[in-house]
């Protein structure tokens, strides 16, 4: 269950990474859509970042991976209820909603990591 924990972090981080630097005008869009400030976006995508590289780094130091999985996913939940409260269409949660789910999962398998 390691092997797949790994390929989730390295998934997870990939696409975290690819949405907020080859995306970034449709994550700005996004959160003036929700009318989140431009300073809580910009913290949030610094913080998602530094996340990605914890799941990364956690590949060979498997102890950094518990804590950055499970902040991941709560900033996923956020990213549900922001969806939720913009009235979206189902098809628009399902990529936070799959991503949350990885971040459990890689937490769930590393909990005893700590």
């Amino acid at each position: 269950m390691n092997d797949y924990a790994v390929y989730a972090q390295i998934f997870i981080a990939t696409i975290i990474v690819v949405l907020w630097v080859s995306r970034f005008d449709n994550v700005v869009l996004e959160f003036h859509e929700y009318g989140i400030p431009d300073l809580v976006r910009n913290i949030v995508g610094a913080f998602q970042i530094v996340l990605s590289t914890l799941l990364i780094a956690g590949i060979w130091y498997p102890n950094l991976v518990f804590f950055p999985a499970l902040m991941m996913a709560f900033i996923m939940f956020c990213a549900q209820l922001a969806h939720f409260k913009a009235h979206h269409s189902l098809y628009r949660y399902l990529a936070s909603f799959g991503i949350m789910l990885l971040c459990l999962f890689v937490a769930f398998v590393h909990s005893g990591s700590t």
